[in-house]
């Protein structure tokens, strides 16, 4: 493959845009470049999209140039240096993935606009939206994270069943454990704090106090002869007492205080009075107001969802496993975020993360139908070589945005998929990952209780309703002609 040119590529996306004066911000995001422009009327969206290296655009709350891996960095990097901009990272596994197949250019500039003509159509801009979308700013850098702490200590779990059941033995084991575990305890130890520095920067707060703000939750000063009254129930503050849901709003609102006194103190003495002041009242606040209310939401939410699952079974795995897909479709999904982590944070595992992969699972398994029925449509066939191998890795866009969703039937019946799969996972009951972040066969190793058998079975199961119920009724009479299909 002929390398780009990223500094030439840079210079002329720059000379569509309206210049370097017209960009306020640059984020690399793996494979595009997310811009914040200043005046959109100085964009040239068709003449950016004709220049030699890029893939498609998309236009959302920010412009987003579609690069591909490895070159979006470098472009990135260049147009910083072009504008003497810092370039932000925004490192999201889940967009644009289909970028490593073989028909980069058709599929990958299908899927970007498709998803931007659906997201078009349900107000992105709005306010409900904008909150979905901060959530998931703050979790994407963590995710890797997740992934990473999350198999380690999956794997840590597998090696401490094997030492209490004696198949193994000796203190080299004993050692090894210990620091997975130590590496995982890392990352879950001290999430609060990271939340609570992401959550600054995306309510454009000063990240340090954030920080400070998510360490609070922990209490460690707090002694127990001593101990913080929760103010409506008059028992004792318990460290983490509200978790992740209460450090969000609670830098929320110390980014409001903060922007509030930087208006009327003198500049002379701001670093000095604003980080006290905010930091003492924000203290304040959290202690005896958001740690018991969103202590008692959040216990109250994990037991709510726990119970659906527990009462529900197998019922209630096929109406979430049947809804994710359009919840995916909407943006919504990234509001169950904070209920994962408060799940894995109360109970050790989140069992609801299993259940909505099946989602995933429906569309492959509609995907292979189709490409069984389709054979003699080629460019349809192709789109769904390039999607399919990272729809097996739980990587859903791809799919939806530029094979199913258009279609139209094939979406639905991805979704029945999705809910059988579902079904069998609330059957069985007690299936939970260890960290969020994969979903497909990549979430097998986060399985806990060494119950992968039954999250397989599960896969299987969505793999085949999607399949068959797509294979008799959701395949579209047009899809199946020789000539290309219009997606």
């Amino acid at each position: 493959m002929v390398k780009q040119d990223e500094k030439r590529i840079a210079k002329e996306i720059y000379e569509q845009i309206g210049g370097t004066h017209n960009v306020n911000s640059l984020i690399n995001c793996m494979t595009r470049v997310r811009i914040d422009v200043k005046d959109f009327s100085q964009v040239n969206d068709q003449k950016v999209k004709q220049v030699n290296g890029v893939l498609g655009t998309v236009k959302e709350d920010t412009y987003q140039i579609i690069l591909g891996p490895g070159l979006a960095a470098k472009v990135a990097n260049e147009m910083g240096t072009l504008a003497d901009i810092a370039v932000e990272e925004e490192g999201s596994p889940s967009e644009d993935q289909a970028l490593f197949s073989k028909d980069i250019n058709n599929l990958d500039q299908l899927t970007a606009e498709n998803k931007a003509a659906q997201k078009g159509k349900h107000n992105p801009q709005s306010p409900f939206k904008k909150v979905l979308r901060s959530i998931a700013s703050i979790f994407i850098p963590l995710i890797p994270a997740f992934v990473g702490a999350g198999i380690i200590g999956g794997i840590a779990s597998i090696f401490t069943n094997l030492l209490t059941a004696g198949v193994i033995a000796g203190e080299n084991w004993e050692y090894m454990v210990s620091i997975a575990g130590l590496i995982q305890g890392a990352l879950f130890g001290f999430l609060n704090i990271y939340v609570g520095i992401n959550a600054a920067k995306v309510f454009k707060a000063t990240e340090g106090l954030g920080g400070i703000v998510g360490g609070m939750i922990y209490l460690t000063s707090i002694s127990e002869d001593l101990p913080l009254p929760n103010i409506f129930t008059g028992e004792a503050l318990t460290a983490n007492q509200g978790g992740i849901i209460g450090v969000i709003f609670a830098v929320w609102i110390l980014s409001l205080v903060e922007k509030q006194l930087r208006k009327f103190i003198p500049n002379s003495i701001d670093i000095i009075i604003t980080p006290t002041i905010t930091l003492l009242t924000v203290g304040l606040v959290t202690i005896f107001l958001i740690m018991p209310l969103a202590g008692f939401v959040s216990a109250n939410l994990v037991g709510f969802i726990s119970w659906i699952l527990s009462v529900g079974g197998a019922f209630a795995g096929f109406v979430l496993g049947s809804l994710f897909l359009p919840m995916v479709m909407f943006g919504l999904h990234q509001i169950l975020t904070p209920v994962h982590v408060t799940m894995i944070e109360q109970t050790g595992s989140t069992q609801l993360l299993p259940i909505l992969a099946m989602a995933g699972a429906g569309q492959v398994g509609a995907a292979l139908a189709l490409w069984v029925k389709v054979r003699k449509n080629k460019q349809l066939v192709t789109m769904i070589k390039g999607a399919l191998p990272v729809g097996i890795l739980g990587i859903g866009e791809p799919l939806i945005y530029a094979v199913t969703l258009p279609l139209g039937k094939p979406f639905i019946t991805a979704c029945i998929g999705g809910g059988i799969g579902g079904a069998v996972i609330g059957l069985f009951g007690g299936v939970g990952a260890s960290a969020i972040g994969p979903s497909g066969v990549a979430l097998i190793p986060l399985i806990v209780n060494n119950l992968w058998w039954a999250y397989v079975l599960g896969l299987l199961a969505a793999y085949a309703g999607g399949f068959v119920a797509t294979y008799l009724f959701g395949v579209p009479k047009e899809a199946m002609e020789p000539s290309s299909v219009s997606l």
